[in-house]
């Protein structure tokens, strides 16, 4: 079976990244947090010869939403051009709210409205399969309630959105935001992976779930 690859756009004056999934040499891709100008992402993916298969979100702040629904769309349009089944947008139970509030996922005061929604919400534990990938979803609140990481183990991959940064976490101080809740929920469910584990962050560079056990001053975990 072909490699999990793992590409990166970074996109927004957040410096947002947006992540896609595909194994080496294979069209379909599942795209992670598609930050803004959803149209221009399918472009790209579309222009390098990729299918969107599902779309991801680690959680529902406007840096990670805005290009959403004009993904899915452009998706879906070409989806049902093809005759193939709609593309779902996948975020955990807990996120609802916040994903339809935009007072609660900070668009409102970033200038831009946005009330948005997934097809399908998933819970701590599942296990999903898109693009031939298996993925397990991780929930993590503590920087919003319904955040969450997606694992992928046989590529030791992990998308980890704001929860967990290069030495790093991410801020609570925004609607649903608890820092101890964060805290637990790095330590309890992240850093029980494998120390190898390659950590892709919403914001920065990638990291490694052993570096971050030993130099995290928020979360490390001492020798």
């Amino acid at each position: 079976m072909a490699d999990i690859k793992i590409g990166r756009m970074v996109i927004g004056s957040n410096q947002t990244n947006c992540y896609f999934l595909y194994r080496e040499g294979e069209p379909q891709t599942v795209v992670i947090d598609p930050a803004d100008q959803g149209a221009n992402i399918y472009g790209a993916l579309q222009k390098n010869g990729f299918i969107v298969a599902g779309i991801l979100l680690t959680h529902g702040h406007f840096d990670h939403i805005w290009g959403l629904d004009a993904l899915r769309n452009a998706a879906n349009a070409a989806a049902e051009a093809d005759g193939r089944d709609p593309v779902s947008v996948y975020a955990c139970e807990a996120e609802r709210e916040l994903l339809k509030n935009p007072r609660m996922n900070v668009s409102e005061q970033a200038g831009r409205a946005c009330s948005t929604y997934a097809d399908i919400y998933v819970k701590d534990g599942q296990e999903l399969e898109l693009a031939g990938i298996k993925i397990r979803v991780i929930a993590t609140p503590g920087h919003t309630e319904g955040g969450c990481c997606y694992y992928m183990e046989e590529a030791g991959i992990l998308i980890a959105g704001d929860t967990l940064f290069q030495e790093s976490v991410g801020r609570t101080d925004f609607p649903t935001g608890s820092m101890s809740t964060l805290v637990h929920s790095v330590q309890d469910k992240l850093f029980v992976l494998p120390d190898d584990t390659k950590v892709y962050p919403g914001h920065g560079d990638s990291t490694t779930i052993g570096h971050e056990k030993r130099y995290n001053p928020f979360c490390a975990i001492a020798d």
